[in-house]
């Protein structure tokens, strides 16, 4: 009895003075914060069908570990983004794509205004540390070419000032497309979103490497 105890004595003893072995977690996916209006946040799509969604699974096809977040609001302006903005980032966010502008636009609201908020948007993700994507927009034609061209240099003003990745028009090659883009005319439908994200990925790959070039 005595024998016993003072082997269980012992071995308690040997838990107690083993050196514990960290299990190391292995590296993070990166976290990308796709902020922006309807475009984004997937108006009129199946859930599986949206922006974020099929940029998440196009990037793991690849072999690409990463979270793609829908921060898209239907309706958003560029003003409203910068709103919610503090609240729509999360804590644990690598980087930020910015697709916003369209419905400013839709609006008429002056391009000076538009160019305020996204500057004070890319501002306060940069001083989070945070790698950006710009995606440009369009404005209808219909506002008239002084408007346009305001409107269109915009985002490229402010891609060179802050040195951000710059992707001209988010709806490239499927804006005006009747098999790509919903009966409204503006959406693009589950092949439009397709096109999209085959068109912006080699812009993503650069975002991604300036994640990775962080850690």
């Amino acid at each position: 009895m005595k024998r016993a105890t003072a082997l269980v004595v012992m071995l308690a003893a040997s838990l107690v003075l083993a050196p514990l072995h960290r299990i190391e977690a292995g590296p993070r996916a990166p976290v990308i914060v796709a902020l922006g209006d309807s475009l984004t946040a997937g108006l009129g799509l199946k859930q599986n069908e949206g922006f974020p969604v099929q940029l998440e699974a196009a990037l793991k096809a690849r072999g690409t570990e990463v979270r793609i977040v829908n921060a898209g609001v239907s309706g958003d302006t560029a003003a409203a983004a910068l709103a919610r903005l503090d609240w729509a980032l999360p804590d644990d966010a690598s980087a930020v794509i910015i697709e916003l502008g369209g419905n400013d636009a839709l609006q008429g609201i002056p391009p000076e205004g538009t160019k305020a908020a996204l500057e004070a948007i890319i501002a306060k993700v940069r001083a989070r540390g945070l790698p950006i994507l710009l995606a440009g927009q369009e404005a209808p034609r219909n506002m008239g070419k002084d408007y346009v061209d305001q409107f269109r240099a915009l985002y490229a003003e402010l891609a060179a000032r802050y040195g951000v990745i710059f992707y001209p028009f988010f709806l490239d090659g499927v804006a005006l497309n009747d098999g790509l883009i919903q009966e409204d005319g503006i959406h693009p439908n589950a092949k439009g979103v397709a096109a999209i994200v085959e068109n912006l990925l080699p812009k993503v790959d650069e975002l991604l490497a300036q994640v990775e070039a962080k850690h």
